[in-house]
C-alpha cells in the first residue's frame, strides 16, 4: 500500500522542524553532500506555547508561566500559583495541508512552596489519508497521529535556582502495511529532559530589572524505527540554551527581552561517495550517549559547519499592569541547514485566573507551509481554596 500525500508532508515536516541541508555537489562530480541532520518525531520540536511561539520560539529563560512544561520544566518551582492547567491548539503546515494540526494539554501541582509536579500530553494529528496500492485503486483510510506523555518534577533550590526533569513515553503510528517491502508498524521511545532555572533580581539602567537564564536538554532517550528491518534512528535530542532580561519601568509598565540558542544533539550525515563510503564526517549509525556527545564535533565541515547548525530565537515581549501584552520576535536557522527564517507576532490577555495567548507566524517566503501559522494558548491558574 501506498499512503498518498503522507510521504510528502512527513518529508516538510522533518525538513521545517529538524534542520537539514539542501544536496550540494563537491568537488568532482563522483561526490554529493548532504550532511544534513535527520532526527524521528521531529513533532517534538514544535512549540506548543503561544507565547513563546509569539517570541520567535525563544523563551526558555523568560518568567514561567502555566506553559513553561513545554518549553523549560525547571521553571515550574517559581510559578506563583499552586496548580493550573493549560491548553495550546496550533494548525501546522496549514498552506499545505488543511487538517494537520498539535495539540498541548498540560497541568502542574504544588506539592509544597519548593517543589512542583506536573503532567502533559503532546498530540500530533496529520488528518486523514488515503491509501492506494500501486495500481492507485482506493484501500480505504489511514488517520496517522504521534503522542508524547510526560510526567514532570522541578524542584527551587534557595530564591534564585531551580532544576527539573521530566520522563516521556513518544508513540508514533504515521504508517501502515508494506511498504518498500518492509511491513509498518508504529514506533515508540522512551526520553527524559534535564533543565534548569535561574532568576536574580538587579538594577539595570536605572530600573529595576530581573535577569534569567534557562537550559533545556531534551529528548535524550532510546532510537526508534518503524519496520524490523530498518536502522533505528535518533529522538530530536536537543540543546536550548538562552537569557533573557525583564525590565521593570514602573508598577504599570514591563518590558522583556530574550535570546535563546537551538542545537540538536544528533549525529550530522557525512560526506559518501559514490560507492556509499564515508569520504568525510562520521558515522551516523551509533550509541545513543555517543551520537550526543559526538553531535558537537561530527559536521564534515568542521566547527565551521557546527555553528551553522545552531537556531537563534530572539523575542520582545511588553507587559500592561500584568494584564496585556504584546509581543514580536525573529527565528534564523542557516540556510544551508534548515533555512527557516520567520517573523513572529502576538498578544496575550489576563482575565482573573485566564490567560489567552496567541502568536502568528510570518515565513520568510509567500508559499512556505509555515506562513499563516496560528497558536492559541489558554490557562487556568488557581488559587488555593479560601484565598
Amino acid at each position: 500500500m501506498r499512503l498518498n500525500r503522507l510521504s510528502s508532508a512527513l518529508l516538510l515536516l522533518s525538513l521545517l522542524v529538524g534542520k537539514s541541508a539542501l544536496a550540494q555537489q563537491s568537488t568532482g562530480s563522483s561526490v554529493t553532500q548532504t550532511n544534513g541532520v535527520y532526527p524521528d518525531v521531529p513533532f517534538l520540536l514544535i512549540t506548543p506555547d503561544a507565547r513563546a511561539g509569539a517570541m520567535g520560539e525563544a523563551g526558555v529563560a523568560v518568567m514561567p508561566d502555566g506553559n513553561a512544561m513545554s518549553i523549560n520544566p525547571a521553571k515550574l518551582a517559581f510559578l506563583e500559583k499552586p496548580y493550573g492547567v493549560s491548553l495550546s491548539y496550533s494548525p501546522w503546515l496549514k498552506n499545505l495541508v488543511p487538517d494537520i494540526n498539535l495539540a498541548y494539554l498540560s497541568g502542574y501541582y504544588q506539592l509544597d512552596d519548593r517543589t512542583v509536579i506536573g503532567a502533559s500530553l503532546r498530540y500530533f494529528s496529520l488528518g486523514e489519508i488515503t491509501l492506494v496500492d500501486e495500481f492507485r485503486n482506493n484501500q480505504g483510510t489511514f488517520s496517522p497521529n504521534e503522542f508524547a506523555i510526560d510526567a514532570t518534577y522541578s524542584r527551587r533550590f534557595g530564591d534564585n535556582f531551580s532544576l527539573g526533569t521530566t520522563a516521556r513515553y513518544i508513540r508514533s503510528n504515521l504508517t501502515t502495511g508494506q511498504i518498500g517491502g518492509s511491513q509498518q508498524k508504529a514506533g515508540s521511545a522512551v526520553a527524559v529532559d534535564v533543565s534548569a532555572f535561574f532568576k536574580k533580581p538587579t538594577v539595570l539602567f536605572g530600573k529595576d530589572a530581573i535577569v534569567s537564564a534557562g537550559l533545556n536538554l531534551s529528548n535524550i532517550g532510546t532510537k526508534m524505527s518503524f519496520a524490523e528491518t530498518q536502522n533505528k534512528r535518533f529522538l530530536p535530542a536537543n540543546m536550548k540554551l538562552g537569557g533573557a532580561t525583564t525590565f521593570i519601568i514602573d508598577d504599570y509598565n514591563q518590558f522583556t527581552i530574550a535570546l535563546d540558542f537551538n542545537k540538536l544533539m544528533v549525529p550530522t550525515d557525512p560526506i559518501r561517495d559514490v560507492d556509499g563510503n564515508i569520504i568525510s564526517g562520521k558515522d551516523p549509525y551509533r550509541s545513543v550517549p555517543s551520537g550526543i556527545l559526538g553531535s558537537f564535533g561530527d559536521a564534515p565541515g568542521g566547527f565551521k559547519e557546527e555553528l551553522k547548525e545552531v537556531a537563534i530565537s530572539t523575542g520582545l515581549e511588553y507587559t500592561y499592569n500584568q494584564q496585556f501584552a504584546v509581543r514580536a520576535g525573529y527565528f534564523y536557522e542557516n540556510p544551508q541547514k534548515g533555512d527557516r527564517r520567520y517573523f513572529t507576532l502576538g498578544a496575550g490577555l489576563k482575565y482573573n485566573m485566564f490567560n489567552l495567548d496567541f502568536s502568528y507566524l510570518v515565513a520568510n517566503a509567500q508559499n512556505s507551509p509555515l506562513a499563516n501559522t496560528l497558536r492559541f494558548s489558554l490557562s487556568w491558574n488557581i488559587d488555593k481554596v479560601g484565598k
